[in-house]
């Protein structure tokens, strides 16, 4: 049996995140649910089918009525509302009624549209996460918020809509590519610096172990930051409050995700976005100047890019105001009082923002 967390929503259950070895206990999951009669269609894109569809499906078969799937090509680009109308039609075409369920087997692209078409589709059906990259298994795959872009602009149409399940297999980080690991730790350092200063250092101290993919250095990886990410979601579930606080680097990296046209992974965005909001504490007299420093070290620890080149910090500030986390015209924008603590704040201006993006702008 793998580790399992809970996960509550104003004090009632909602659903188990299992994290196990391979595949194979997501039978045993499956058939909590009583899913005998009920068909299930697999959401995947064509890069994670090629990889654990013909397993996931076998193993899902043994466990409804009729068992299909859906393939998109992988990619950003794809996370949009026409992907989402495809995959719509072809759920009403094999007619799927609200006790269907959709599985997500993929990435954050994949689930954050997988979990979208749930929650409209028949004004909500249920389905089920199996995260497959780092970035998913620590931060996506959990919480419930759903989303596609609209317009090159990032999770700009969602809905708060949470799965009845997050089954994760750690060894699945054993195929990704070297970037996408790395763009996976992104969200994972982020968790220590908003919330525990141990698991930060912690990070540090056995990053030769976590980059050389060793699986229970994963596995204690993962589940350390499914609890913070547990934790944070259980208290403000819709993002009124705290859950704003796992936003730390996204509203800049959001802006230098879009501009560099979604050539450099969301992950590595949201680190040069936490640099880039460490500066802004290290300014404001928060967080000491040698925090950046380390900060440097550790990103470089899992080859994580520490700068960016071809952009202007006007571009970025400006790009900032489209961001979905404005608050009567103010961004919510995210600060460090210490390591391990964050808070959010409304006071930054366009002027800390661009001085806080130089230690990046190459």
């Amino acid at each position: 049996m793998g580790d399992r967390i809970p996960v509550h929503m104003n004090g009632d259950f909602q659903y188990d995140i299992v994290m196990e070895m391979t595949f194979d206990g997501l039978e045993r999951e499956l058939h909590e649910f009583g899913l005998q009669g009920r068909r299930i269609c697999i959401v995947t894109d064509s890069n994670v089918a090629a990889l654990y569809l013909n397993e996931v499906e076998a193993v899902v078969s043994r466990c409804c009525r009729e068992t299909s799937h859906f393939i998109f090509p992988a990619g950003e680009e794809n996370k949009n509302l026409d992907t989402v109308r495809s995959l719509y039609e072809v759920l009403i075409k094999r007619q799927f009624d609200r006790y269907d369920v959709l599985l997500a087997l993929g990435g954050g692209v994949v689930g954050d549209l997988c979990g979208f078409a749930a929650a409209t589709y028949l004004r909500g059906i249920s389905f089920i996460q199996v995260p497959t990259t780092l970035l998913s298994q620590v931060d996506s795959s959990i919480g419930g918020k759903t989303g596609v872009d609209f317009d090159a602009y990032k999770n700009m149409v969602g809905a708060f809509h949470m799965p009845k399940l997050v089954y994760t297999n750690i060894s699945a980080l054993k195929t990704l590519s070297p970037e996408q690991f790395s763009s996976g730790m992104g969200e994972v350092i982020k968790h220590g610096l908003i919330r525990d200063a141990s698991y930060y250092h912690w990070l540090k101290d056995h990053a030769s172990m976590i980059h050389a993919r060793d699986l229970e250095h994963l596995k204690e990886m993962v589940k350390i930051s499914n609890h913070i990410k547990r934790e944070v979601v259980e208290k403000d579930p819709t993002e009124q409050g705290d859950r704003a606080l796992l936003n730390l680097g996204h509203t800049l990296g959001h802006a230098i995700e879009k501009l560099a046209d979604f050539r450099l992974l969301h992950g590595h965005c949201v680190g040069l976005g936490c640099i880039a909001a460490m500066a802004i504490s290290i300014h404001r007299g928060l967080v000491q100047e040698e925090e950046l420093t380390r900060l440097y070290e550790l990103m470089r620890d899992f080859d994580m890019p520490v700068t960016v080149s071809g952009l202007s910090s006007h571009d970025i500030v400006s790009l900032t105001k489209n961001d979905k986390k404005m608050d009567s015209g103010a961004i919510r924008f995210i600060l460090l009082e210490q390591i391990g603590k964050a808070y959010v704040d409304k006071t930054v201006t366009e002027a800390e923002m661009s001085k806080g993006l130089i230690p990046i702008l190459a």
